[in-house]
């Protein structure tokens, strides 16, 4: 399937092409400034348009410039549910959505992405909140404009007793699953996803690391990121997004393939 990437820079952020694929570059710099560089096929249309439905797969080849780098990195299939706070550098205005995700993706510290507090989907595994992993969220699909009279709430979420309050009403909106990858991410890894219906399937290095029921409902598009960001709901209520201090980084993936057929 041919593959038309947009590029996204902001903060001095910079993606150039390499051999057979691309170099997403932020510079150095503290937490006063975002920094972002990313390829995706959606930043111009509504959430209603997005490309890509199960089946899905995609393949690539990624390497990253250290382990342990300040902010999230990543790539995969969303359905960019933070629209509205993020209305700038081209990107389309839209209404806030629950998260619908496939991907691989880093989070340092103090990122915690993860909803739940007890067990994965079908399994005794933990679900991580930071560090390398594969993952899902399936969600409840909602009207968006349902979300805005939540807005008001937002304020009271500094109190731990109210904000763990709505984490498990939210749990029980937003479903997911994952697994942390233990894998040297300086070196090239090859990385794939399958997106079916009823499952994903997470695969690197040709073998199987992931197979969950919790499939993304459609239409999704697809994104390649790092930044400086981090976003935080703790299972003790703590809540915290903003931006981090990072050395200069990079992410390189190479032979990009998406295809709509499952092999």
């Amino acid at each position: 399937m041919e593959i038309e990437l947009l590029r996204r820079e902001i903060g001095d952020g910079t993606v150039t092409p390499i051999s057979d694929g691309w170099r997403l570059s932020m510079p150095a710099g503290d937490r006063r400034s975002y920094r972002l560089a990313q390829l995706d096929d959606y930043v111009v249309t509504g959430r209603s348009r997005f490309k890509h439905t199960a089946p899905w797969s995609l393949r690539l080849r990624a390497r990253v410039s250290s382990a342990n780098l300040p902010g999230t990195w990543g790539f995969g299939l969303w359905n960019d549910p933070f629209g509205l706070s993020i209305g700038f550098g081209g990107k389309a205005w839209r209404l806030p959505s629950l998260p619908q995700t496939t991907w691989f993706m880093h989070a340092s510290p103090p990122n915690w992405i993860s909803l739940r507090s007890d067990a994965g989907s079908g399994s005794d595994r933990p679900v991580p909140g930071s560090g390398f992993f594969a993952g899902t969220f399936r969600s409840r699909r909602l009207p968006s404009v349902l979300f805005a009279p939540a807005v008001l709430g937002v304020p009271f979420l500094i109190l731990k007793p109210v904000s763990r309050l709505f984490r498990r009403m939210a749990s029980r909106l937003i479903r997911q699953d994952g697994m942390g990858i233990d894998v040297d991410v300086t070196q090239w890894h090859d990385y794939r996803i399958d997106w079916r219906e009823q499952e994903c399937e997470f695969s690197v290095n040709g073998n199987a690391i992931l197979r969950t029921p919790l499939s993304p409902l459609p239409p999704l598009g697809l994104v390649i990121w790092i930044d400086n960001q981090f976003a935080a709901w703790t299972p003790e209520g703590r809540i915290g997004y903003g931006t981090l201090d990072n050395p200069a980084a990079w992410m390189e993936v190479q032979a990009i393939n998406i295809s709509s057929q499952m092999d």
